[in-house]
């Protein structure tokens, strides 16, 4: 498979995705300073260089032997200091026969999610319904997902899956539910309240995820 190819849709996305307005051609993030809402501030244009502005991480397998049997590779403006205040970011999902991308959310960005290789399944929820959005994805096809919603991913074919994601953020931010839940400290008791889980199937999780509590 030709990725390089497999990429082009994906980098007409990225092109259209609305930006805040710069006043100046672009502003590398200084990653030795602290992000902020606005992003990074600005490396000295005396010290920006091409490298600045191409990140090679994508192009490399990530490592699917795990828990999950998946791996997501970022290209966030902690790896790619040349996203900074261009309201873009991308990774790439390595999955293998049956890798899953578990329940999610991004706070600060809707995604669009591009399939290179195999069969992804993918899907959101809504808010207030909670009406799910499923669909079976093959080679060349895309879905996005709304800012904010829950969503999932997982390999649904006969071979390892490739996907390529892109957000509307240089830092879209990411929560996992089943982490939230139990890869912390939160009590097992106020996990069952709130989750109508019993206590082995908490504790079991817990012990899974390397919670306590």
């Amino acid at each position: 498979m030709n990725t390089n190819l497999a990429m082009l849709p994906l980098l007409f996305l990225l092109l259209a995705s609305p930006a805040a307005a710069l006043v100046q051609d672009f502003c590398v993030a200084d990653l030795k300073s602290s992000d902020t809402p606005a992003g990074y501030p600005c490396k000295s244009v005396t010290s920006v260089t091409v490298e600045d502005f191409a990140f090679a991480g994508l192009g490399a397998p990530g490592n699917t032997t795990n828990i999950i049997k998946a791996a997501v590779t970022p290209a966030f403006v902690g790896q790619f200091p040349g996203f900074n205040g261009l309201g873009l970011s991308m990774a790439r999902l390595d999955l293998a026969l049956g890798g899953v991308i578990p329940l999610h959310t991004h706070p600060a960005a809707s995604e669009v999610l591009f399939v290179a290789q195999g069969t992804i399944c993918a899907g959101f929820i809504s808010s207030g319904a909670n009406k799910v959005y499923l669909k079976s994805l093959n080679r060349g096809e895309i879905m996005v997902f709304p800012q904010g919603l829950l969503h999932f991913q997982f390999n649904s074919g006969k071979g390892p899956a490739l996907g390529f994601v892109a957000f509307s953020s240089h830092n879209p931010g990411l929560q996992i539910t089943d982490f939230a839940l139990f890869a912390n400290d939160l009590p097992s008791e106020v996990v069952e309240k709130v989750t109508f889980l019993d206590d082995a199937q908490v504790k079991k999780l817990k012990g899974v995820l390397g919670g306590s509590g």
